[in-house]
């Protein structure tokens, strides 16, 4: 999160960017671990994502290198590990399919209204703090699972947990959608505020 006193810079090659291309080319690398069942192998790339995103933003506070950039790779690697742990538990049967397309298909219903802000003028929505908890449950959730999963002697405690996890976060995540849906609705139909250029090009 940026306070009122950090600058949003448009840097690119930053610490904090370098550790999210990591990230993000790590992406791929742990999806085929998953996919070919190597799960020690697969939790031990998510552990080392997981202490590098973390990472990056101590840093970008630390030292006031937030970016534009920044701002758009981190919540990118966090969505693409979602999708990849879903779609990698999911090939493998140990979670149903249904629940990768609850997310996925709320993640694109967000898209749509962020098309339909754009056509009426307006920016992406504000985060709800309910989004934040949903993903907050969800990005836990999967690595919980997938820990009993690597080691099945945690299973009778990972499990559960993680199934409670991910329920949860699944439904926190609609919750937020709907309300995003409701706001976007509010939004285009408020009346235009025309700026003093805008006004000055109509009277001529």
């Amino acid at each position: 999160m940026v306070s009122g006193n950090d600058e949003v810079s448009s840097r690119i090659w930053t610490v904090p960017n370098v550790l999210s291309f990591v990230r993000l080319l790590l992406v791929p690398v742990f999806l085929v671990f998953l996919l070919r069942g190597e799960d020690a192998l697969a939790l031990a790339t998510l552990i080392f994502s997981s202490v590098t995103d973390y990472l990056d933003g101590v840093i970008a506070r630390r030292f006031h290198q937030i970016t534009r950039l920044g701002q758009l790779l981190d919540p990118a690697a966090d969505r693409l590990y979602i999708f990849a742990t879903l779609i990698g538990l999911a090939e493998r049967d140990i979670v149903p399919w249904w629940i990768v397309a609850v997310i996925v298909g709320r993640d694109l219903m967000l898209v749509v209204l962020g098309v339909i802000l754009a056509n009426h003028g307006f920016g992406p929505l504000p985060v709800h703090h309910l989004g934040k908890l949903a993903t907050f449950c969800l990005f836990y959730a999967l690595p919980i699972i997938m820990l009993a999963q690597a080691l099945p002697v945690t299973a009778p405690v990972a499990g559960p947990v993680g199934w409670s996890f991910a329920i949860w976060g699944a439904f926190l995540y609609w919750w937020a959608g709907v309300i995003y849906a409701i706001e976007t609705v509010r939004v285009i139909r408020l009346p235009r505020v025309e700026s003093p250029a805008e006004s000055d090009t109509l009277n001529r």
